[in-house]
């Protein structure tokens, strides 16, 4: 059946649109941290749906949610008031941090993503736009414009005109040698060259942990020190915190506040956790930010009552049990575990994250050169294991990305880790 269902995709769906695995499996189901394939084989899910099952698979507060609302009204548009809209809004705006937020509901990260830049450029009468390298940020055609990594930018042609900034992978480079001050010191002396030779862009857009990128990230302040630069010539920031956000680093519940030190991003997106599954995205901007359009607006999909129910229920779920604080926790326990089983695998360069935001970069043996088809290898014996994994990076894929749904246990992290210590070790 499963090969069926494979030759009917093959033939009505795009070759781009990729499948994971030499198999491609179909899940069926979902309960908890597991999800079960059209075998009735069970995995641990350590990727939830790119980042998207936030909290668990068939969470019963937020299905509950879903069909009571379901029941009443699944859909009005933007056109009519929206309670659930305006509820998960007003809990948003207070949990951004910005001043006198406003926030607007999209459908997708993409979707918000190129809200956020339609803001910042009429708001700042430029379509010049500053992005990181190895950035990801959509597949909206302004957002692939703006994207620093070319895996995932099938196109020049834009819009925008975007300039790359420096800073975002931290061990490769020419600063990855200098200490975390130097290395941002010399991004800033970057950064400011950079300005130096260009007319005034509309804002940086930056993810504060690289997702597609392979969860890589600058040290801690490096966009502090760049929004000091910016603010003095008027140029906004948009904090990206579409994988980031909702606490999934554990020690902060944004992304940006790793280099808050000069207060909130002018501008932030999210999607993907909220919902635990359901289509929400969205920007949180200072008010005249959000209101400087100067034409009609509406979203047909984005604030939806349905979504809008699961996002206010997941939400709920997330802060009454903590889930920041679980990232942390077992977080840091996994991290550590899979350091010390990649110290004896010469394949692994690094293991780098925070929170339940892994990343494993494969290079070959001794080197940085990266190891694709390496990396493959193990995402296939890590299924094999009964273990399901992400991949990204901006050197060919070669990473691996996990990211388990935030109320992962202990007991589920161990028996993950050993899963993924049996696949790294099959590939020496």
């Amino acid at each position: 059946m499963t090969n069926d269902l494979l030759g009917r995709h093959r033939a009505v769906l795009p070759d781009w649109l990729a499948l994971y695995y030499e198999e491609p499996l179909e899940i069926t189901h979902g309960e908890g941290r597991h999800v079960w394939d059209a075998q009735g084989n069970r995995y641990l899910d350590f990727f939830g749906g790119i980042l998207t099952t936030m909290t668990a698979h068939a969470l019963p507060e937020v299905t509950k949610a879903v069909s009571e609302q379901a029941g009443r009204i699944i859909h009005s548009s933007t056109l009519y008031l929206n309670r659930p809209m305006v509820e998960l809004a007003e809990r948003i705006a207070q949990l951004s941090g910005i001043p006198d937020a406003r926030v607007f509901f999209t459908t997708s990260g993409t979707e918000a993503n190129d809200t956020a830049l339609l803001l910042a450029t009429a708001y700042r009468r430029s379509n010049t736009i500053l992005a990181m390298r190895n950035s990801y940020h959509g597949r909206s055609f302004s957002a692939v414009g703006i994207t620093g990594n070319s895996g995932w930018s099938p196109t020049s042609l834009s819009p925008l005109q975007t300039l790359y900034v420096h800073g975002g992978v931290r061990t490769r480079g020419p600063f990855a040698s200098l200490s975390d001050d130097a290395y941002i010191a010399a991004c800033v002396e970057d950064l400011k060259d950079l300005l130096g030779h260009t007319r005034a862009p509309a804002a940086l857009i930056a993810e504060p942990v690289q997702g597609v990128g392979g969860f890589t990230a600058p040290p801690d302040g490096l966009y502090a020190a760049f929004r000091e630069v910016l603010h003095e010539r008027g140029i906004l920031w948009i904090a990206d915190e579409v994988q980031t956000g909702w606490g999934r680093t554990g020690e902060h519940f944004w992304g940006w506040q790793a280099h808050g030190r000069n207060g909130p991003p002018d501008i932030m997106t999210f999607a993907k956790g909220i919902g635990n599954g359901m289509s929400i995205g969205g920007v949180v901007a200072r008010s005249e930010i959000m209101n400087c359009l100067d034409s009609n607006s509406i979203s047909t999909f984005g604030g939806t009552q349905i979504t809008m129910a699961a996002g206010l229920a997941n939400l709920t779920y997330l802060l009454e049990h903590d889930l920041q604080g679980n990232a942390r926790r077992v977080g840091g326990l996994l991290i550590e575990r899979l350091r010390a089983v990649a110290a004896q695998v010469p394949a692994v360069r690094e293991v780098r994250g925070r929170g339940l935001m892994i990343g494993i970069e494969i290079t070959k043996p001794g080197t940085d050169e990266a190891d694709p088809l390496t990396a493959a290898a193990v995402q296939e014996a890590a299924r094999e294991g009964g273990l399901l994994i992400g991949k990204g990076g901006g050197h060919n894929t070669s990473s691996l990305r996990v990211a388990p749904p935030l109320s992962l246990n202990v007991a589920e992290a161990e028996e993950g880790a050993a899963i993924l210590e049996n696949a790294l070790r099959s590939i020496r």
